[in-house]
């Protein structure tokens, strides 16, 4: 499960031979979530209220990459990293 992003205490990753519906997992204060690279929604999971905010964010600025990283890691590669949010 490499981690593609981290910024604030919230780990990005991407699982290699992940379930199908383009997502990543947003780690953070001991909770997590998958969360859904097209629509944005959490498909799975919870995160503090502030940390999602904050994914989603960074989420809505580098969705091209994740789509690419999505690609990347479905084919078994290794997914590139992302710039962190500032």
């Amino acid at each position: 499960m490499p981690t593609i992003s981290s910024f604030y205490g919230i780990a990005i990753r991407m699982y290699f031979d992940d379930h199908p519906r383009p997502h990543f997992h947003a780690y953070s204060g001991g909770q997590d979530a998958a969360i859904s690279i097209e629509t944005l929604e959490v498909i799975e999971g919870r995160l503090p209220r502030r940390a999602l905010t904050l994914v989603l964010e960074w989420a809505s600025e580098h969705r091209a990459e994740l789509r690419e990283n999505w690609r990347i890691v479905e084919a078994h590669g290794t997914p590139q990293k992302i710039e962190p949010l500032i």
